[in-house]
């Protein structure tokens, strides 16, 4: 898989691909701040999650779309990470497409819950 292809599908369908998809990944990592006041500074607690968002733009057609479209709005998407060639349960954050033009911007919500490939 190139890292300009994109694979997205329900839980128990089929995997939609989107060709020429620009991925950008940001990863954050779960972290516990304590402040104390009249104290020294402050205490950070590495809580070791990590949660990630994808954020999918390029141009599609309509009939791609409209596939992505009943992913949103049915079950569970799945999202097959490019990077690391994992697939994951996300939450679509964003979805918004332009029909004169064909670009898109999907932000998608790495799903920590489960993390095993159906």
């Amino acid at each position: 898989m190139h890292v300009n292809e994109c694979y997205i599908r329900q839980e128990s369908e089929e995997w939609v691909k989107i060709d020429s998809c620009n991925v950008h990944m940001t990863v954050s990592r779960r972290v516990q701040r304590t402040v104390i006041r009249g104290g020294e500074g402050d205490d950070l607690f590495d809580e070791g999650a990590e949660s990630a968002v994808y954020t999918i733009s390029g141009n599609m057609n309509m009939e791609t779309y409209k596939k992505i479209l009943t992913i949103f709005r049915g079950g569970q998407p799945w999202f097959h990470d490019p990077f690391e060639e994992r697939q994951m349960k996300v939450l679509f954050s964003i979805i918004d497409y332009d029909s004169s033009t064909g670009e898109y911007k999907f932000v998608l919500l790495e799903d920590a819950d489960d993390q095993s490939a159906a």
